[in-house]
């Protein structure tokens, strides 16, 4: 409880807000004012009372009543700016010596962002503001609640830091209107003044926006006292320590350029004069850092260079042949095109000419031949003219199509006649291998219990007992012993032999299927590339050498006389004798393998 020697009025004014309502406490809480400026009080007194207010809870009310919405209370507005003043000047000089932590870390910060959202609320209703005299009235509220928040951390040093990373005051400093940005840079130079320290210690994200946002100020305006004051917050900042001063030249390129161009003459050329020799200042002293980095830029560019020119002329002479090279070709192709463009055209001015020179000999031998025909006849004999013409036409036109049907189904009948062959030669190797029947590879017998001895040897001393053997010398029992080794012994050789054919049987075969295949899908000579030709040569000589004559031997019965090929009219245009040709199909090269 508090001590019983306190303050009557205070006593008095602590009683009626208990006893009153809630509308009418705002209007109670303006007594405070009056008591705390009565001028009988001394230092002592004052911070006796204020002591008692604190104690009575009578701050507490105050903090409370701000975060009320004031449009819808007794006093409006105006009563909210008082009650800032006096929360102020209540926790200014006010000492805690029980539970300070309470006051300090919970209370006063409390404060500040009450005040904080009530500045933000006035001066969004001073932007919207039509009519002068509420202009007026806001702007001079919202100067009374910066104020307020002025003496309150200038009482309290540590809420600077406070006031500078608090959101409201981001929003409150980044507007657009004149009169409160004003205000709110005046309020971050009196936290500069109080506590210089408070900019090097927030986060860089807060330093970086109030920085962008006095640049921004600089370069979007041309209002003398806008510009005055970003200009001494910018110096302020400047002498605050050389870690800014790097920061506003590294950040801010041009913003020596703007000062000196739009800034000059506007009657603050002293602050003005004093940011720009700072900044130059940190530009020359960089000066010898880039000038050395320019250095040895320069050195690796020049080394750079010189590499790459010699590469260059590393490459020149290369470069100049596959010029020269491509140059040939090229004038080769042109010289190729017009040569054939000159033939073509040749020949389409021969054909015409023969064209004109046969319809001429045709008209004259027409018209020799009306003059020799009776005219009784020439009907006739025009008649006749054009159904031998019809004819000769439906003949040309009737071969043409049959030719080209012929050109069209050629491919699909050598497939078909492919796939026939192979066909008929699956069908022959799976009727060959299902009238063979593989031998099983040998296999020991699997061991026998002791049941199934005992059984096998009651069958065998039975049989011996109904067919007794006739006796047989030992010499006898070796030799036929031997006999039957040797048969085994043959028999399982046979078999390892058939099998090892077998096996290469079926690599034959399937070597054969692949090289039909590839045979089949080989491209014509057309289309043949140097990759495709390396796939049909041989690696080995004689097989190479083989081929080469067989080859040989096709062209020149191909170029046989008509009276050497009398009896092969029903031979396909793609078979060759065998007697022409004599070719050993085991020492085929197909495929690049052997």
């Amino acid at each position: 409880l508090p001590m019983a020697a306190a303050d009557p009025r205070v006593l008095a004014l602590a009683a009626q807000v208990t006893e009153s309502r809630e509308q009418d406490i705002p209007l109670l809480l303006l007594n405070l004012k009056g008591i705390l400026s009565s001028p009988s009080l001394g230092c002592e007194e004052s911070k006796k009372i204020k002591q008692d207010i604190y104690d009575y809870g009578l701050t507490q009310y105050c903090l409370l009543v701000l975060r009320q919405d004031h449009s819808r209370l007794r006093g409006g507005w105006a009563t909210a700016a008082q009650l800032a003043e006096i929360l102020s000047h209540c926790c200014v000089g006010l000492e805690m010596k029980e539970d300070p932590e309470e006051f300090y870390k919970k209370f006063l910060p409390s404060a500040i962002d009450n005040l904080l959202v009530l500045g933000k609320r006035l001066q969004a209703r001073f932007i919207r503001a039509i009519k002068d005299k509420e202009k007026q009235d806001f702007l001079h509220w919202f100067q009374t609640v910066t104020d307020a928040i002025c003496w309150l951390f200038g009482g309290h040093i540590q809420l600077a830091a406070c006031v500078l990373q608090n959101d409201c005051f981001l929003q409150l400093f980044i507007t657009d209107d004149v009169e409160t940005a004003v205000i709110m840079m005046s309020v971050l130079h009196n936290i500069l003044r109080i506590n210089s320290s408070v900019f090097l210690q927030v986060d860089k994200v807060t330093l970086h926006s109030v920085l962008d946002e006095l640049v921004y100020k600089l370069s979007s305006t041309t209002n003398p006292a806008v510009g005055s004051a970003a200009t001494k917050l910018l110096l302020v900042v400047a002498k605050l320590s050389k870690q800014l001063v790097q920061l506003l030249t590294a950040r801010y390129k041009g913003l020596k350029g703007l000062l000196n161009k739009q800034w000059t003459g506007k009657g603050f050329d002293r602050e003005l004069n004093q940011l720009l020799d700072v900044l130059y200042l940190e530009q020359s002293s960089g000066k010898g850092e880039m000038q050395k980095q320019h250095q040895a830029a320069c050195i690796i560019q020049a080394v750079w260079r010189g590499f790459q020119t010699r590469k260059r002329l590393k490459k020149l002479p290369q470069a100049v042949t596959t010029l020269q090279r491509s140059f040939r070709a090229k004038r080769e192709q042109e010289l190729q095109h017009l040569a054939k463009q000159k033939e073509d055209e040749a020949l389409k001015l021969q054909m015409q000419l023969q064209r004109q020179r046969a319809m001429r000999l045709f008209h004259e031998r027409q018209l020799a031949l009306l003059e020799r025909v009776h005219a009784s006849q020439v009907n006739k004999y025009m008649e006749e003219m054009e159904d031998k013409s019809a004819l000769t036409i439906q003949r040309f036109w009737r071969g043409y199509r049959a030719r080209r049907i012929f050109h069209q189904q050629k491919q699909s009948l050598k497939e078909y006649k492919a796939a026939v062959i192979i066909q008929r030669t699956a069908c022959k190797f799976l009727e060959k291998r299902r009238r063979r029947r593989p031998l099983s590879p040998w296999k020991e017998p699997r061991g026998l219990t002791d049941e199934q001895r005992l059984a096998l040897q009651q069958k065998v001393d039975d049989y011996i007992k109904l067919h007794p053997a006739s006796q047989m010398s030992e010499e006898m029992s070796k030799e036929l012993h031997m006999q039957a080794q040797e048969r085994l012994a043959q028999f399982l050789l046979r078999s390892r032999l058939d099998q090892r054919a077998a096996q290469r049987r079926e690599t034959l075969l399937a070597q054969v299927n692949t090289d039909v295949e590839l045979l089949m899908n080989a491209p014509g000579l057309a289309e043949t590339t140097d990759k495709d030709i390396g796939v049909f040569v041989s690696r080995s000589v004689p097989v190479a050498t083989k081929a080469r004559q067989s080859h040989n031997t096709m062209l020149k019965y191909t170029r046989w006389p008509w009276w050497k090929k009398l009896g092969d009219e029903f031979m396909e245009d793609d078979v060759i004798p065998d007697e022409a040709l004599n070719t050993e199909l085991e020492t085929l090269f197909i495929g690049g393998r052997k």
